[in-house]
């Protein structure tokens, strides 16, 4: 079998950025914010009711995505809604979703 040898300064940057998205997902409250997202857009208001996280705790969580990357906002007046910065975040929550929350 033939050695190939991998340029290591790509995949280190791509492990940096998959090792963020994993991190926030290994946290349950954002693991069902983001899920809530694949849906789609959802106001502040509308992601406490669906989930029963109430604040502080829901900002903070947003706040982490957001910081990180993982979600985008959009202002309407006072309303403030969030939705998936990154198609790669949908195509993994949705192998999550098939994997753990269908019936087997």
């Amino acid at each position: 079998m033939k050695n190939i040898t991998l340029d290591i300064d790509p995949m280190r940057e791509s492990a940096a950025e998959a090792t963020t998205v994993l991190q926030n997902l290994a946290n349950a409250n954002r693991l069902l914010l983001l899920c809530q997202l694949t849906q789609g857009e959802r106001s502040v208001g509308e992601l406490e009711d669906l989930l029963d996280i109430h604040q502080p705790t829901l900002s903070q969580q947003l706040g982490v995505l957001r910081t990180d990357g993982l979600v985008s906002t959009r202002r309407d007046g006072k309303q403030i809604y969030y939705s998936l910065a990154d198609e790669r975040v949908r195509v993994l929550l949705t192998t999550i979703y098939k994997l753990y929350c269908t019936t087997k």
